[in-house]
């Protein structure tokens, strides 16, 4: 492997530019479609950092909750799961 090459101009050396590579950003949420037993759909819900979302059936608008407060409702109501 050949070393690095520094080009000196005047008295500081100058590192040569590095390559640039693109790559892919990261999704800010994921959507799922909910459905009920006979493949209708309900509603969907989506996923953020910050929180999850759920818009009815055919719905426009979002009805959020942040994460810490949907913790809270979910281990005082929510019946333990296996994963």
């Amino acid at each position: 492997m050949a070393a690095k090459k520094t080009v000196t101009q005047g008295a500081a050396p100058v590192e040569p530019a590095k390559k640039r590579v693109n790559s892919f950003r990261p999704k800010k949420y994921e959507d799922h479609e909910i459905v009920d037993a006979d493949s209708k759909v309900v509603g969907h819900i989506r996923v953020k950092p910050s929180g999850i979302l759920w818009s009815p059936r055919n719905g426009k608008d979002w009805y959020g909750v942040p994460l810490d407060q949907l913790a809270e409702f979910l281990e005082k109501t929510g019946k333990k799961q296996t994963k």
